[in-house]
């Protein structure tokens, strides 16, 4: 069972206090903010003694200037990833939300999703718990949203993040971390040294905007072959359609057609001596190389830069309500939305 503890970290630009809540199991401790239910950070043993892995912001104003580009840490939602053309239908009516990716698509839930918004924060049986209400309307998506996500953290290196949701009108509800990860140190600066492996055979393809075309492709023969752990610097220096469409791996990766429960490993990544599983219940987890991070001033005055890290958001699959062949992402009203991803990092032997 992990401490946890919280203070003061600065306020939002509207004048609403920002909590900076510490989780200390054993060696381990990770940071999360309310601003965004934001993991800031995740301090693990390593060779040199403790070693931070995710990628950040030292204040609550970098935080909201990231919040619409980058979503460092943040919980993302209602939808995380891309809803095509900014709308959708449900129930025989039209929903028109905010084109805030490409000028086409709606990302993240839209302009002001759950990573801008300041949840409230407890400590319950040494786990956090961080709860928000998303009203009807809000973002232009039906129905009252009441959201809990829950961080526990464990001696052995576990990070575990499970959200529950449940909506009175039918909505839609996927939701995922958007950290940053670099094994080899938040300030690193590359991916050198790092690999990486996800256990699935088929890729969602993707079109010029990113979002999902309704394509499904076998990794057999391709650089999305991750099936072993593979150099992902090297990968991404292949040469491949899909690679070029997405300036990098920005891909959903297909874990299976339905939630499972217990988690499933769908990913293993090494580097600098530890290794990352990840384990989820989700049908799908979007790989992300920080394609489109541009150089910024992150934790620590580091210096930030494209492809200096790896995303691994576990969801279901991108843009699933204009795709009837996809794992639906409908949340019926009255039902619980309920996922667990883990991230665990222990030194390798």
């Amino acid at each position: 069972m992990a401490e946890v503890t919280f203070e003061l970290f600065g306020e939002t630009s509207e004048g609403k206090e920002v909590q900076e809540c510490t989780l200390k199991a054993g060696e381990y401790t990770a940071k999360v903010l309310t601003f965004g239910g934001t993991l800031r950070s995740f301090m693990v043993p390593a060779k040199e003694g403790i070693r931070d892995i995710v990628l950040g912001c030292d204040s609550v104003e970098k935080y909201e200037e990231q919040s619409r580009t980058n979503y460092f840490g943040a919980t993302v939602g209602r939808v995380a990833n891309r809803i095509t053309q900014a709308s959708f239908e449900l129930n025989g009516k039209i929903y028109t939300l905010a084109a805030n990716n490409q000028g086409v698509n709606c990302l993240h839930g839209g302009i002001n999703g759950f990573n801008r918004a300041v949840w409230e924060a407890r400590e319950e049986n040494g786990a956090l718990v961080l709860t928000h209400t998303s009203p009807d309307g809000d973002e232009g998506f039906p129905g009252k949203l009441d959201v809990q996500v829950t961080y526990q953290l464990t001696e052995d290196g576990t990070l575990t993040i499970e959200y529950d949701a449940k909506s009175d009108a039918d909505t839609l509800c996927n939701m995922t971390n958007h950290s940053y990860f670099n094994l080899c140190g938040h300030g690193v600066g590359s991916l050198e040294g790092h690999k990486l492996q996800i256990l699935a055979d088929e890729v969602t393809e993707i079109d010029e905007t990113g979002a999902p075309n309704g394509k499904i492709f076998k990794v057999d023969g391709t650089p999305f072959d991750l099936r072993e752990p593979q150099d992902l610097e090297e990968r991404l220096e292949e040469s491949h359609p899909q690679l070029a469409t997405g300036g990098g791996f920005d891909h959903n990766f297909i874990l299976g057609i339905e939630p499972q429960n217990p988690l499933r490993l769908a990913a293993k990544a090494y580097g600098g001596g530890l290794c990352m599983e990840c384990h989820t219940t989700q049908p799908g987890v979007q790989l992300y190389t920080s394609n489109f991070l541009t150089p910024v001033d992150g934790k620590e005055g580091v210096r930030y830069d494209r492809r200096s890290s790896f995303c691994l958001e576990t969801q279901g699959w991108a843009d699933a309500i204009h795709h009837q062949d996809f794992p639906s992402i409908v949340l019926k009203a009255g039902k619980t939305y309920h996922q667990v991803t883990e991230y665990k990092v222990i030194k390798e032997n």
